[in-house]
């Protein structure tokens, strides 16, 4: 007979999400290689509090070409800033920031 199972800490109940700040995001040129060719949503993980298999709030995105973000998925974040010499979590703050919805990203911010 099997031991009782021993329950999971729940994960967070929500993460932020907008459609409009993502596709103000998307409607830049790459923020590696300034390609404007098939740009992409890239959720920076590093120093954001997502925790193991949690994607961050969508305020922490940057805008990648397919190429830039499949190569950043295949080396790592940290290795692909130093190739790049960019900081992707300050990339994502300046995206919230200029962001059509920042004051929606900056009150997520506060409730945690």
């Amino acid at each position: 007979m099997l031991p009782r199972r021993i329950s999971k800490a729940p994960k967070r109940s929500t993460r932020w999400r907008s459609q409009a700040h993502c596709n103000f995001v998307r409607s830049h040129a790459c923020s590696a290689c300034a390609s404007t060719a098939a740009i992409e949503v890239a959720h920076v993980r590093t120093g954001t509090g997502a925790g193991m298999g949690q994607k961050p709030h969508d305020y922490w995105t940057i805008s990648l070409c397919r190429d830039c973000h499949a190569t950043q998925h295949r080396i790592g974040e940290t290795t692909f800033e130093r190739m790049h010499n960019i900081n992707m979590k300050a990339l994502a703050e300046e995206f919230a920031a200029k962001s059509p919805r920042r004051v929606e990203i900056m009150e997520a911010k506060r409730n945690g």
